[in-house]
């Protein structure tokens, strides 16, 4: 491992997944204005969009966002193909 190319900043961050209010604790240097408190310790905070515990590859349930009926098109273009 090289020397002196790693941050020595890290401390304790919070982030906070916000759609779906998880907040997980644990080291980082990313820098942030905002604080949360935790358990009675105040943290900087992280906000995130989706995280572990809201990403569907995780949590298993799939999404199907089909805009202007885009697969039904698709089907019915390729039906003539079908064996």
């Amino acid at each position: 491992m090289k020397q002196g190319i790693h941050p020595e900043n890290y401390r304790l961050v919070a982030f906070k997944d916000m759609s779906n209010e998880d907040v997980f604790i644990t080291k980082s240097t990313a820098n942030t204005k905002e604080t949360i408190e935790v358990e009675g310790t105040e943290y900087p905070l992280i906000k995130l969009e989706i995280s572990r515990t809201s990403h569907p590859y995780y949590t298993g349930q799939t999404k199907l966002v089909d805009s202007a009926g885009r697969i039904d098109k698709f089907k019915s273009k390729y039906k003539k193909f079908k064996k």
